[in-house]
């Protein structure tokens, strides 16, 4: 397995690229929705690099997930708030890293009870591979292979700058 960069990339800098592959895409007036947390932080990021005038919607998969009896509510689940019309829209859902494919399939269902988009889109900073589902991301940054017990994990900084941490189980 190729060994991760060191240091791993600027999140920051890659919110930018990603902004980039999006730009093209604004003539179909898309909605961001953020995957809580770092796909929500990531989001906010977007509207502000792209100049979106809408709100981000902000989604909590927790209720959705298909292994929600296994693994139960996390301390810091969310409202999930869509401050727009999902009905007919071009949705832009996005995530920091897609692994398994279960978040993204998760926050889908979630989106269809607010009602049926146009379009849905996933746009991520790193995928790591291990699909379980057929999913992939439309717009995507980082191939990043991790090794079994490896995770990527997003995290705000205090000053709200973006950064990867690497975390070893």
């Amino acid at each position: 397995m190729p060994s991760l960069p060191n240091p791993l990339p600027d999140a920051e800098t890659q919110c930018r690229q990603l902004a980039d592959l999006i730009r093209p895409q604004l003539s179909k007036n898309p909605a961001l929705v953020g995957i809580y947390s770092g796909g929500a932080w990531i989001a906010e990021r977007l509207k502000e690099l792209l100049g979106l005038a809408d709100d981000v919607g902000l989604i909590d998969v927790s209720f959705y997930r298909d292994d929600f009896s296994a693994k139960g509510l996390h301390p810091q689940c969310r409202p999930t708030v869509i401050p727009f019309d999902v009905e007919g829209r071009h949705i832009i859902l996005v995530d920091d890293v897609l692994y398994t494919g279960r978040t993204t399939r998760a926050a889908i269902n979630e989106l269809f009870d607010y009602g049926r988009p146009a379009a849905v889109e996933l746009a991520v900073l790193a995928d790591r591979g291990g699909r379980e589902l057929p999913v992939a991301a439309t717009y995507g940054i980082w191939d990043v292979p991790l090794g079994a017990g490896q995770s990527l994990v997003l995290e705000r900084k205090d000053d709200g700058q973006l950064a990867w941490r690497l975390e070893h189980a």
